[in-house]
């Protein structure tokens, strides 16, 4: 009999489903595949926290991780049905998703701020923000020019005799003080320390009113009506390796990036940490009332307001309520994770 009731509580878990936020996800966790938008680094952290230290497994998943790169594009595979959740880069991509019909939705916005910037040499003006739209030359990558480049100009006066390409190389950048670059202000900066040896000026975007949310966690549509607990147990757990790997220890999950990505060094991951601290990517904005994840439906708005205005939407065109479902990181489930 004693057996019996040993077998029984093996089987059963923890009774009080604490590992799981309450849940008790049964014996055989629940596949999932997340895809990310780059190949592995810090700005992925938290994700490879939760894989590596258990905290997907504890909510009753088995987290497969794959990563993107400049070949490789993630986006396709979700409405698809090939992969079940996706680090989008902004709210752009939503908004062309619902204006397209495309059936995804946003459930959590990681990052507060999106850490696109424009970087510049020091001692030559361009500490001040205002300065850069007089820059002879702004090196814009093709895809950027017909997005936040497009805001640049109706929002602060930029003009399209600035532009150059940029070819994902510091090269052309260097080669000339008076070039401002668009960077992503938690890699690029570190880039140029180690080849240029100076420090950049960094101008966030976010900091002049480009207010998207970053690093958003997206999923079909169909999966929220369907497996709404499988979304909410993805969340609750993303979110909870991103409050680990920002100030707890993150060595497990750097050695697993740097396993992924043999292009980083575990110098540049913690540089990038640094700089997501000083910076405010993660815990600022609504994090810090409602948590890591945190987004508010007003502030959504307010940013397809200023695309209308920079011209890449119609007015009405993109219907907001099915952007983003809000119940996974809604205020109070902070207190709960």
């Amino acid at each position: 009999m004693i057996s019996l009731v040993v077998l029984f509580l093996a089987l059963s878990g923890p009774a009080n489903g604490s590992a799981t936020g309450g849940r008790s996800p049964g014996p055989d966790p629940e596949r999932v595949v997340f895809a990310t938008n780059w190949k592995a680094q810090a700005a992925h952290g938290g994700f490879y926290q939760a894989l590596v230290d258990g905290t997907y497994a504890a909510h009753g998943l088995d987290v497969e991780i794959r990563q993107g790169g400049p070949q490789v594009n993630n986006r396709p595979l979700l409405a698809a049905g090939r992969i079940d959740f996706l680090i989008a880069g902004n709210l752009l991509h939503a908004f062309d998703n619902v204006r397209n019909g495309v059936p995804t939705v946003v459930v959590a916005a990681i990052f507060q701020k999106d850490p696109q910037a424009l970087i510049a040499h020091p001692g030559h003006g361009y500490e001040d923000f205002a300065a850069l739209r007089d820059a002879p030359v702004v090196l814009v990558a093709k895809d950027a020019q017909f997005t936040w480049w497009q805001w640049l100009k109706a929002r602060h006066g930029f003009r399209d005799e600035q532009l150059r390409p940029y070819n994902f190389s510091l090269s052309a950048f260097l080669a000339n003080p008076r070039a401002v670059q668009q960077g992503y202000s938690v890699a690029e900066p570190i880039y140029v320390r180690r080849q240029g040896g100076f420090e950049p000026v960094v101008h966030l975007l976010a900091d002049h009113g480009f207010s998207t949310y970053s690093t958003l966690i997206e999923t079909r549509a169909a999966t929220v009506r369907d497996r709404p607990d499988l979304v909410q147990r993805f969340v609750d757990a993303s979110i909870a390796g991103w409050r680990s790997y920002l100030n707890g220890d993150r060595a497990a999950a750097n050695a697993r990036m740097l396993a992924d990505n043999p292009e980083l060094t575990i110098d540049e991951l913690e540089a990038s940490v640094a700089l997501m601290k000083a910076q405010g990517i993660v815990e600022s904005g609504d994090a810090l009332e409602h948590g890591i994840g945190a987004m508010r439906a007003e502030r959504i708005a307010g940013f397809l307001a200023e695309m209308v205005h920079a011209g890449l939407y119609r007015d009405g065109e993109v219907d907001l309520s099915k952007v983003a479902d809000h119940r996974f990181v809604a205020p109070g489930r902070a207190a709960a994770r």
